[in-house]
């Protein structure tokens, strides 16, 4: 008898022990969840990145609950916003880089991709400013690419590259990606690119043109708009048995590609392309 008493105080001591113990835990742990998400920072976004955000985040400054520590890239992907589309970044007014942690209480403001003047002084989130910009259009943008080819933008596209060919190309030739999917611009490969907000390629096109700043690097018909290749002047004799016989007749100034022969010369429509092109640029 007095055994089976000593057997249950032990099992009644045991349970009361192990009870106090995960009631303790249970309490350490609410105690340490509550104090690491009561961290905050304040954030506000600028000009085209609010595109990213939620109506009520757009234009403003809205708090930021986090816990532990992210860093502020971690941050500014959590919230909608590609870090391609970011080119600088200042926490409590000075630069810092996409590795900063963020700290209860910081304010950071984020500003987009700067194409039309160097700000590389005040900040590192890219390798390099582009000056002889390039892109890389995804498989959606087909006639984007040829668009900005006839404007004389070196772009290259076909219609079965994947994301890391994509990718790839845009890390092994310094090109900018332009894309309708905010996913690929995400990765964290992807070091320049731009999110077009138009599904329609002439909008595009003027999305391209004045996000970048490229008005005044516009050649027309300076490249072939089938394989992006440089075309050269020819002589009309050269290529008159190629033609048309109301081309030979009527234009005297032609020029070849110097990758798919393709022949180009500037007639009526050159003029109606350029005028529909105007009305979609600032």
């Amino acid at each position: 008898m007095q055994n089976i008493w000593i057997i249950c105080s032990f099992v009644m001591n045991c349970s009361y022990l192990i009870s106090t113990k995960y009631r303790k835990k249970g309490l350490e742990a609410w105690f340490y969840s509550y104090y690491e998400m009561s961290y905050s920072a304040k954030f506000r976004f600028y000009e085209e990145l609010n595109d990213f955000l939620p109506a009520e985040r757009r234009k403003v400054s809205f708090t930021y609950s986090f816990s532990g520590s992210p860093t502020v890239k971690d941050v500014i992907e959590a919230v909608g916003v590609p870090h391609v589309e970011v080119d600088l970044i200042l926490l409590n007014g000075s630069p810092v880089d996409f590795s900063y942690k963020l700290n209860d209480g910081d304010i950071v403001s984020v500003y987009p991709v700067f194409e039309s003047f160097d700000i590389r002084s005040v900040t590192h989130l890219r390798e390099r400013t582009l000056r002889d910009i390039k892109f890389i259009a995804d498989v959606h943008l087909g006639k984007l690419a040829r668009f900005l080819r006839l404007m004389g933008f070196d772009t290259i596209y076909r219609n079965d590259y994947d994301d890391r060919e994509i990718i790839s190309l845009s890390q092994k030739e310094y090109r900018v990606i332009l894309t309708r999917d905010k996913g690929i611009l995400r990765n964290r490969l992807v070091t320049r690119g731009y999110w077009l907000r138009s599904q329609y390629p002439m909008e595009q096109l003027g999305e391209v043109i004045n996000s970048f700043d490229l008005k005044d690097q516009i050649a027309l018909f300076s490249r072939c708009s089938l394989c992006n290749s440089l075309l050269a002047d020819v002589m009309k004799d050269e290529v008159k048995d190629m033609l048309q016989p109301k081309t030979v007749t009527y234009y005297n100034d032609f020029k070849i590609c110097t990758g798919c022969q393709k022949i180009y010369w500037q007639g009526t429509h050159c003029d109606r392309l350029f005028k529909l092109i105007q009305e979609y640029l600032k």
